[in-house]
């Protein structure tokens, strides 16, 4: 998994610097609408509205740190803490000021192991251990308890 995208994002920038074919794979996790902007209408858009621009750019510099982050968390921590990353992730998207823990739908343990890195059984093994520590809790949808988690990912 190279990222996770939200309400807004971009993705398939590529073609705008002639990449001739696509080097990623976008999967959705819920249902979703996306809209398909052509290559000669996005440079003319960028290059007449400035906010658009600066909005744009804004996301390609979030998304390579983001990126940057990701790798160092691939090469350099294990998979439980993968893992924590990649629910704190998931609970941001959904994320408001008012609402302090997050719910998410129920993903497979084996898409969860395929954004980790890692096996179907380590993940069940972690999502055990992070639901026994109250950190997240299956209530038809997972509940994600963010300051706890957060913590537990900042401090371990």
């Amino acid at each position: 998994m190279l990222g996770i995208l939200g309400v807004h994002d971009f993705f398939g920038e590529g073609c705008l610097v002639g990449q001739p074919l696509r080097i990623s794979t976008a999967t959705v996790l819920e249902a979703s609408t996306l809209f398909r902007v052509e290559k000669r209408a996005m440079l003319q858009a960028l290059s007449n509205q400035p906010r658009l621009s600066e909005k744009f750019i804004a996301s390609l510099l979030v998304r390579n740190i983001n990126l940057e982050e990701d790798l160092c968390d691939q090469l350099f921590n294990h998979s439980e803490k993968r893992l924590a990353r990649v629910l704190l992730k998931l609970a941001r998207l959904r994320q408001h000021d008012s609402m302090p823990d997050a719910g998410l739908p129920l993903l497979s343990h084996e898409t969860l192991a395929e954004m980790v890195g890692t096996t179907r059984s380590r993940i069940t093994y972690f999502m055990n251990k992070f639901r026994k520590m109250g950190l997240i809790d299956y209530n038809g949808d997972l509940l994600v308890r963010t300051e706890l988690l957060t913590d537990i990912v900042l401090h371990e």
